[in-house]
């Protein structure tokens, strides 16, 4: 069942726009890097260049979208206000940049100094949004979307003490299991913060953009809680029996978990109300694809130990997880977040003087959302190939990358620009309009 909105609560349109607008430079980075390095960066999960690109792409982009997509989620879909408001949003903004571009570098260059500059500023995000919104969060009345989100910001908060301790051990050289340590935060950081919080929000916007069914109530009710425990479970058989047979069962399961996501999103996309897919639908499919991929290579990846050792075998769950379903999620729910938002501040806000609001369709265009569309899956297609022939592809997935990240950030641009030429034509009009006496 969908909750009903409450957009009187909606935040102002600067408080999601920062990150959205933000975000895409940082997925252009991805690629100038990739570019610059070639091979070198898709040879190993572990080479400096691998890690700068990663973290690029899941704090400078998923997160960063992610994060503004809950400010403004919250208040209309759960009646939350969050603390702080905008001061709240431009600080945690601010920090997360800063944090984000100063980890790059500093795996890069391998500085301890720059790794004990970026600990406090990425804990400083993470520390003032959870303290921000855990609270609300977990005294606000329960319902589906909610619960996931719930458990999503705890993982994020896993992965952010996780990722502080790795940190901790490049800026003081701590003597660590690395490996074990980088698995289990990747492993919260992504099928935790990622895919629960893209469950929560799938629950309500799904059915209500996409205009199919709602999700089946076994799913609303279990799903969120049970991937929250497999993935404590399976922590812990990380950390004490990794290659044991419940450590196994427990992979199967979350690997059954996101295809289970996926395959169910995907029956409500095809009993969807309406035949021709929008863009949306179609960067839906594409992260659906994607996770369901990832799914069945993770368990291929277990049940044969030979192809887990594969250096193209962990690059290729990246890409599938991390360009693949968050990316094409993130992707797909900008083109219908951001000109709704501009519709509705100019149509609600009377401050604005802007008598009547172009539609969503003129604020951005099915036709410009199609063209990125078409250049994002030739970017993924050719990131998954490179995986396996760096030495030939690595550099054309990066140029594709690049351009499908300006492309989304230009439409993005013109969006704003809508918002910005519309609501200061109607305070001039409203400026030199006769005063009623």
């Amino acid at each position: 069942m969908q909750r009903l909105l409450s957009f009187e609560q909606t935040p102002p349109l600067s408080v999601p726009l920062r990150f959205f607008l933000t975000a895409p430079v940082f997925a252009a980075l991805a690629g100038a890097l990739l570019l610059w390095f070639g091979p070198e960066a898709l040879q190993s999960r572990w080479s400096p260049a691998t890690l700068a690109l990663t973290h690029l792409l899941t704090l400078g982009f998923l997160t960063m979208c992610m994060l503004g997509a809950l400010l403004q989620i919250l208040p209309v879909v759960a009646g939350i206000e969050v603390p702080g408001g905008s001061v709240t949003a431009s600080g945690v903004h601010t920090l997360l940049a800063a944090g984000t571009i100063t980890l790059v570098v500093a795996f890069l260059t391998a500085s301890p100094l720059l790794f004990k500059l970026a600990l406090p500023l990425l804990l400083g995000a993470f520390g003032w949004l959870l303290t921000a919104l855990t609270g609300r969060v977990w005294r606000a009345n329960a319902n589906p979307m909610l619960a996931a989100i719930r458990l999503a910001l705890a993982a994020l908060g896993v992965t952010a003490v996780l990722g502080a301790i790795l940190v901790s051990a490049f800026a003081w050289s701590l003597s660590l299991p690395l490996a074990v340590l980088t698995d289990i935060h990747a492993s919260w950081g992504l099928l935790g913060w990622l895919a629960l919080l893209v469950a929560g929000v799938a629950y309500q916007v799904v059915p209500m953009f996409q205009v199919t069914p709602v999700y089946p109530q076994w799913m609303t009710r279990y799903y969120a809680w049970s991937v929250f425990a497999l993935l404590a479970a399976w922590s812990a058989a990380a950390a004490t029996a990794a290659g044991s047979w419940w450590f196994l069962l427990l992979s199967a399961g979350l690997a059954g978990a996101c295809a289970a996501l996926s395959l169910s999103t995907f029956y409500l996309l095809w009993k969807r109300k309406r035949p021709k897919p929008d863009p949306t639908t179609m960067f839906w499919r594409s992260a659906l694809g994607s996770l369901l991929a990832a799914a069945l290579l993770w368990t291929a990846g277990a049940v044969l130990p030979g192809l887990a050792e594969a250096p193209a075998y962990p690059l290729a769950l990246g890409v599938l997880v991390i360009a693949g379903f968050g990316g094409s999620v993130v992707n797909g729910m900008l083109y219908k977040i951001v000109p709704f938002l501009v519709w509705y501040h100019l149509q609600h806000n009377a401050e604005l003087g802007c008598a009547k609001a172009p539609n969503v369709k003129q604020i951005l265009r099915d036709t410009d959302a199609q063209r990125q569309f078409w250049l994002h899956l030739a970017a993924l297609l050719l990131l998954l190939a490179a995986t396996m022939l760096p030495q030939w592809l690595a550099r054309i997935a990066a140029v594709a990358y690049m351009l499908s990240a300006a492309m989304l950030w230009h439409n993005l641009l013109k969006a704003a620009r809508v918002f910005r030429e519309k609501s200061a034509a109607g305070a001039a009009a409203a400026a030199t309009a006769p005063r009623k006496t």
